[in-house]
């Protein structure tokens, strides 16, 4: 099937539908064991399960963050090779989401794209995404 707005979120099955669900369920029922019996191993097991929700959390985001980060440098080797000289200086002024954004985009269609987004200061992911006439698909996410 090919990627396109609607399909390209990155669901990743053992993450979003195991871990996260029994973290949740964990944290619940650790909550109920201290309100219903009350005491320091209940409160530890609390503790416990929301850190290891915030740890999963975490390492989620800094997996994506990392992700960002290595887009952003492909994306301003990608826009040198593809704009004119004249247009490299302003390479720089765009936002890490706006060029995560328009990873997306063809390499024919990304030059006047991208002049778009910065004339116009679009700055929202969803927004930048939806003005992508021919979609390039990015398997390879975190």
């Amino acid at each position: 099937m090919a990627q396109n707005f609607e399909n390209h979120t990155k669901i990743v099955p053992a993450f979003h539908y195991f871990v996260l669900p029994v973290l949740a369920i964990n944290l619940g029922r650790s909550i109920y064991r201290v309100a219903h019996q009350f005491s320091g191993d209940a409160v530890i097991s609390v503790l416990l399960a929301a850190a290891l929700i915030l740890l999963a959390l975490y390492a989620r985001m800094f997996a994506l963050t990392v992700q960002d980060r290595v887009i952003r440098l492909e994306m301003q080797l990608r826009l040198r090779h593809l704009l004119p000289p004249d247009q490299h200086p302003c390479i720089v002024d765009f936002t890490v989401g706006q060029l995560v954004a328009l990873r997306f985009a063809s390499d024919a269609e990304l030059p006047g794209l991208a002049r778009k987004v910065l004339d116009e200061k679009v700055n929202d992911r969803k927004t930048i995404k939806k003005m992508i006439q021919n979609w390039q698909t990015d398997l390879l996410r975190a």
